[in-house]
Parts: C-alpha cells; sequence; structure tokens
C-alpha cells in the first residue's frame, strides 16, 4: 500500500493518485503541532517537511519528484489516459516546463508571501524577502498566462500531472498568498479543480478541504 505523509503539497500527490486510480493511504502530518513531536514521521523525512510517500522498500521526498515517480512505475492514468506525453511527443517539452515551474517557479516563490502573510509577526509581514518573492512569483506567472493563450492546459489540449503541479500553486498563492489571479487563469482552475479526481482528493484531504473553505476568495 502507497502511505502519503503529510496534506499540503502533499495533496499534488493524493490528487494524481487519484488520477490514477491507485490504492493508498493518507498518514497525517501537523506541521503546526510540531513535527519534533511526531518520531514515527521524522524516521521517514529527519528533514521534517511534506510530503513524504513510502511505496514498498521506496521512500521519496519532494511532491514533484514522487509525482515523477509514480508515473514512471505506474503509468496512466484510472481510464487509460497517459498522464505524461512520452519523451517523443511534441508535447514533452511543455510538459515537463510546467511539471517542475508549478513548485520551482511558483509554489517556492509564493511559499515565502504565504508564511510572512499568515504567521509573522504583524510588524514583520511586510518585509522585502516576502516582497521580491511576491514579484518572482508574478513574473512566473506570465508563462502560465501565455500558455493558456494558446491552449487550455499546460502541455496543450489534455490534462496532464503538470495541470496538478500549476493548480496547487495557484490555488496556494490565491488563497494562502491573496494574488488576484486573472480571468485566464481563474478559467483553467475551474476545468482543473472540476475533475472527479480532483474533488476525491479533497475529500481525502480533509485539512485541505478545511482551509479551502476557511479562506475567502
Amino acid at each position: 500500500m502507497i502511505t502519503v505523509f503529510g496534506e499540503g503539497r502533499g495533496f499534488r500527490v493524493v490528487w494524481l493518485l487519484e488520477e490514477m486510480g491507485l490504492p493508498y493511504r493518507l498518514r497525517p502530518v501537523d506541521l503546526l503541532a510540531g513535527v519534533e513531536n511526531d518520531p514515527d514521521f521524522l524516521a521517514i523525512n529527519p528533514g521534517g517537511f511534506i510530503p513524504a510517500l513510502q511505496d514498498g522498500d521506496v521512500t521519496m521526498v519532494e511532491s514533484v519528484a514522487i509525482m515523477e515517480y509514480l508515473i514512471a512505475r505506474y503509468g496512466k492514468n484510472s481510464t487509460g489516459a497517459p498522464l505524461a506525453p512520452a519523451p517523443h511527443d511534441p508535447a514533452f517539452p511543455l510538459y515537463q516546463q510546467f511539471l517542475h515551474l508549478g513548485e520551482a517557479g511558483l509554489g517556492s516563490t509564493i511559499q515565502l508571501v504565504v508564511v510572512s502573510r499568515n504567521f509573522a509577526p504583524e510588524a514583520e509581514r511586510q518585509n522585502w524577502g516576502g516582497r521580491w518573492s511576491l514579484e518572482q512569483f508574478n513574473n512566473r506567472l506570465k508563462l502560465v498566462t501565455l500558455q493558456l493563450a494558446h491552449s487550455p492546459f499546460m502541455a496543450g489540449e489534455a490534462f496532464t500531472a503538470a495541470d496538478i503541479s500549476v493548480t496547487y500553486a495557484l490555488i496556494l498563492a490565491q488563497k494562502g498568498g491573496g494574488v488576484a489571479l486573472g480571468a485566464a487563469e481563474m478559467a483553467y482552475m475551474a476545468r482543473t479543480t472540476a475533475r472527479d479526481a480532483y474533488k476525491r482528493a479533497l475529500e481525502t484531504c480533509q485539512a485541505t478541504k478545511a482551509w479551502l473553505a476557511s479562506v475567502r476568495d
């Protein structure tokens, strides 16, 4: 049985597993309560960040790396459609770019904005690092906007795992970072989050569901 440790970016992994129709279990990790109080999880990932994955003898961290592993090992989604283009497919370069942009370009830059806005002392919320990170996020968001002017999804006409990666980053930016997304991004998110696998993932990730319900757009 595949075990996913933690929500947060672990939501990407759960969503992918639902798309693939693979059995799994979600093991909660409460970072706010203090990961130092969770020795079983620290034995899996001594770095103390989420998500982590166990699949038999395999242990992995980093959400996008986990996604690549699952697709490489288990293949297509539950209906037989590929969640990643083959390397020779013309859509493959775009897929790779946006799969990683979702974290390296978007998720990592908006994270400092999110923690500053929601967890820093009041006097430290408007800080130079947070402003810089927001500028970097907005610069990289232009790549998403440009792509959406040409196609409905990040790799072209078909939904792929790159859309899971990017959608999560956009949700984090909107809900946690207070970013006002444009019409193209909002329409895109409406398409991706309308998927049944997304809805099932949200039912599994109850903490994520509660957080989304608690934050106004």
